[in-house]
């Protein structure tokens, strides 16, 4: 195999022949430098993906995984590799995609943030089958369900959850409707709140809502919706029993986070997540968009007269409502949409942007380059949008001053990273 790339695959290349360069060849779970014997399940044009029936020689950072589960599950990726060998993959990635994408060679030192390798997950979604019970997540590759009784990167708390859920559906006490339960637990793992998905409505929800909770002390609240019927709708509230939202307390602020709401899944290092991206930073205004519930906003406008914090969601932007010190102004409204009214009457002195897999878009880079801040700090998930991001951005005048890898995700190939930007 010659290396690992984003999305968890291992790339290996057949060998060319008067036809051409060799075909590439995707599969998953193995490692750069190994040797694999393996069949071919898909043929394509430009590329083939296999699977690895056996490990004729395997790689020094080859573990044995921590999880019963691992390689039947879609949860994780690279629990078959040290926790040290999985944040080299990432940088490799990381740097790849910037160079390949972006054209850029980091100018300056990778600073990367390592996380506990188990149980760091405050957030956990299952799917429920309840004709035949079973909880679970996704089969790999497909959307079959695998049963699952324990997730070891799930926090404690929500492994106890996953337990009792278990025993409830075997005891026939879920209802028949329910598709999916989330799992959120706070800051010490000590309250959780429970959202629960249904196809439709029934008068034994609510009832079943305030059984559970009765039944299981840590659970705050639980909040039952109905499925959204279309992709990028809201789903619908139907019921509530104890506490629609949750205290997550952290070393610099206080943060109400409801159902429904977006925070950062990782309990270990949202701290200093949040360091990276407000240390050192001063001035009179700055700009927060994609701004969730007041994560960074919460913490820069102890440095900066007033912050300006920018959020879509109507729930997130409630919370960010509610989480605002007085010299933090709420605004709800997509970013294209606030830099597209706002942006030419403004002067900012630090932006920070954290969007989701999808990036910024050619919109939001003409908003920002427009806006001309004398600083970006760029907090991304998707090292493929962020290289075409910078390509953009690098274009329009800034240049990468500081580059982070924050691993909020062990075990999984999903990367996200910090690029601090000066203009």
């Amino acid at each position: 195999m010659e290396k690992l790339v984003y999305g968890g695959d291992g790339l290996a290349r057949l060998p060319a022949d008067e036809h051409g360069p060799g075909k590439a060849v995707f599969a998953p779970f193995v490692l750069a430098a190994e040797e694999i014997e393996a069949s071919l399940l898909e043929q394509k044009p430009g590329f083939a993906r296999a699977r690895a029936e056996q490990i004729l020689q395997p790689s020094p950072y080859r573990v044995p995984p921590p999880c019963p589960y691992f390689q039947r599950c879609g949860g994780c990726h690279y629990q078959h590799a040290s926790y040290e060998h999985q944040l080299e993959i990432k940088a490799a990635i990381l740097k790849e995609n910037l160079r390949r994408i972006a054209k850029l060679e980091l100018p300056i030192d990778l600073s990367i943030h390592p996380s506990p390798a188990l149980n760091y997950r405050n957030r956990t979604r299952l799917r429920v089958q309840t004709s035949e019970f079973a909880l679970g997540y996704y089969k790999f590759g497909s959307h079959e369900l695998l049963p699952v009784e324990q997730c070891p990167i799930s926090s404690p708390l929500i492994n106890r959850a996953i337990g009792g859920f278990w025993e409830l559906g075997r005891a026939g006490k879920l209802p028949t409707g329910i598709q999916e339960i989330e799992f959120f637990a706070n800051a010490d793992d000590s309250q959780l709140l429970v959202e629960a998905y249904v196809a439709s409505d029934d008068d034994s929800i609510a009832r079943w809502a305030g059984e559970v909770r009765a039944g299981f002390p840590e659970i705050a609240g639980v909040v039952v919706f109905r499925n959204a019927m279309r992709a990028g709708m809201q789903p619908e509230r139907l019921a509530v029993s104890g506490a629609e939202e949750i205290n997550y307390r952290t070393a610099r602020a206080n943060y109400r986070v409801s159902a429904g709401s977006f925070f950062q899944t990782n309990r270990h290092l949202t701290d200093e997540l949040v360091e990276i991206v407000t240390q050192g930073r001063s001035g009179r205004t700055a700009l927060d968009l994609y701004a969730g519930v007041g994560l960074f906003s919460s913490v820069l406008n102890r440095e900066f007269e007033r912050v300006i914090a920018v959020e879509s969601s109507p729930t997130s932007h409630a919370d960010l409502l509610y989480n605002s010190p007085s010299n933090v102004k709420a605004v709800r409204a997509t970013t294209e949409q606030y830099l597209n009214k706002f942006g030419g009457k403004l002067k900012i002195d630090l932006v920070v942007v954290d969007p989701p897999r999808s990036g910024l878009g050619e919109g939001v880079i003409r908003g920002l380059v427009a806006l001309g801040a004398p600083r970006i700090t760029y907090v991304s998930c998707d090292p493929a949008t962020l290289a075409r991001d910078l390509r953009a951005l690098t274009s329009g005048g800034y240049r990468l001053e500081k580059a982070h890898l924050v691993d909020l995700f062990p075990q999984t190939y999903h990367l996200e990273s910090v690029f601090q930007l000066v203009k």
